[in-house]
């Protein structure tokens, strides 16, 4: 009885099912653990968003991501009627390597946001130090001032200063680590003016109002700079996005006309090279708009 079910091909199905699930376990714990220490070792790297996800799960996601959208593909193809196997190989290398970058993309997407608005909110900060010493008040009452009324995400960096000022830090100090989190070119200006004119025990009060009146002038012609690039950035979108427009279309009015660009190897090397040339040409759009101040 045992030969008999030694010798059947349900046995010998069910062994190399067993024996692949193993090596793909094993393979996936192996480099799991190998990029984890990776990215620990390069932590710097992903400083800016352990405040939205820690390493472990961010890794965790790539990895789902990467097998994910790899196998989503490898269904999309077979229902399309794809026959040449040479086909999935390219295409599932394509779309598993954006699978393990998208979850990396959104949170410093999401990083990028929150300095954003950071830096939205620094000539308030400063307009509210400047106030706030010109009433009477102390550089770190008025700092405590304007933190309770500034908003997010100042107000969580301010009390996080505050914090490690109470613990006994120099408020100079304090400030310069929050230049280090959220890097801003004037931020680390307005930090190495504090720095100084504390210093030297020159008045606070003319410097931050010099300070206010140099931010604002470097906002106005970030905002203006901001408005005359905006047209070019939009042709870029819109120029990528057209020859996928059509693609769609012309597939909506006549699928026999386009089937052979999904179904057929000549046909992904056509989407590849388009896809190729499409990404230039947003590339380089995008840097002659893209003017660094």
């Amino acid at each position: 009885m045992l030969d008999k079910l030694f010798q059947s091909s349900s046995f010998v199905y069910a062994v190399v099912f067993a024996a692949v699930t193993l090596s793909i376990y094993i393979l996936i714990s192996t480099l799991y653990k190998v990029t984890l220490e990776t990215q620990e070792n390069k932590r710097g790297e992903f400083e800016e968003l352990k405040r939205f996800v820690s390493l472990p799960k961010l890794l965790s996601m790539r990895f789902s991501g990467l097998f994910l959208l790899g196998t989503v593909l490898v269904v999309i193809l077979l229902l399309c009627g794809v026959e040449n196997p040479f086909i999935y190989i390219p295409i599932g290398l394509v779309m598993s390597a954006i699978g393990w970058m998208a979850p990396l993309w959104y949170y410093r997407w999401k990083a990028a946001q929150r300095k954003e608005l950071f830096e939205a909110k620094l000539l308030d900060f400063t307009m509210g130090l400047a106030s706030g010493m010109r009433s009477g008040l102390g550089l770190p009452q008025a700092l405590e001032a304007t933190a309770k009324r500034i908003g997010e995400p100042m107000q969580e960096e301010l009390q996080t200063v505050l914090r490690e000022y109470r613990f006994g830090m120099e408020l100079a100090d304090a400030l310069q680590r929050l230049n280090e989190r959220m890097p801003s070119e004037d931020m680390s200006l307005l930090v190495t003016t504090i720095k100084l004119t504390t210093k030297t025990g020159g008045s606070l009060v003319e410097v931050m109002d010099k300070m206010v009146e140099m931010i604002r002038g470097r906002r106005e012609f970030q905002e203006r700079l901001k408005n005359m690039t905006a047209q070019g950035k939009f042709e870029a979108i819109a120029m990528s996005c057209a020859p996928v427009a059509a693609f769609f279309l012309l597939y909506f009015v006549d699928p026999d006309l386009m089937r052979p660009m999904v179904t057929t190897g000549m046909g992904w090397c056509g989407i590849g090279v388009v896809a190729v040339m499409i990404t230039c040409g947003y590339l380089v759009i995008k840097k002659i708009v893209t003017i660094e101040v």
